[in-house]
């Protein structure tokens, strides 16, 4: 891939992706949704069925959720671009191998370096172990700054763990307050 890959050559070239066998398997790519040039970036770790379904991350029960959180918060979807790791569906949505991580790793860089946001989220482990660092714990890790290159990172609980465990949802709050005070100080 190429430093000066335009958005729609590199969509293309995602959507064209055989790197693993996840394109197979897929009905739509999840290339990634939001404002552009975005100075607030999410990313989570893979399509689920619903977002496999319709093309757009987040789409589902646990983006519904992700979106509330947004809006309690005071930001808004549109303002913000949201991706994942993976572009397609691992089956049963499933958590991605670490060889698909890495099939698809390259397209998520090159997003990043097209929106250049000053803060990336992480929703959940997968891709707070994948973005922050291998060994990140994020039951003992949300909620925590950390400086990766020109960036500004932190985790929060993914949204789908959140429809399992009710007892997160109030450090979620917390965690997303805190993200909104750093995104208002840009």
């Amino acid at each position: 891939m190429t430093l000066d890959m335009s958005w729609q050559e590199l969509e293309e070239r995602c959507r064209a992706c055989d790197k693993c066998s996840l394109g197979k398997t897929k009905t739509n790519t999840v290339f990634g949704v939001g404002n552009k040039k975005a100075k607030l970036m999410f990313v989570g770790e893979a399509p689920g069925e619903s977002e496999d379904m319709q093309g757009i991350p987040f789409v589902g029960a646990a983006g519904k959720l992700f979106d509330k959180y947004l809006s309690a918060v005071g930001i808004s979807r549109d303002e913000v671009y949201i991706a994942n790791i993976l572009k397609c569906r691992p089956p049963k949505n499933r958590d991605p191998e670490p060889e698909e991580e890495e099939a698809c790793i390259g397209f998520l860089r090159e997003q990043t370096k097209l929106i250049n946001p000053s803060i990336i989220v992480c929703l959940g482990r997968v891709s707070a172990k994948r973005l922050i660092k291998e060994d990140f714990r994020i039951t003992k890790e949300h909620g925590i700054w950390f400086k990766k290159g020109a960036f500004r990172m932190c985790a929060v609980y993914h949204p789908s763990a959140l429809l399992r465990d009710f007892s997160k949802r109030e450090e979620t709050l917390r965690d997303m307050l805190e993200i909104k005070r750093a995104y208002s100080q840009l």
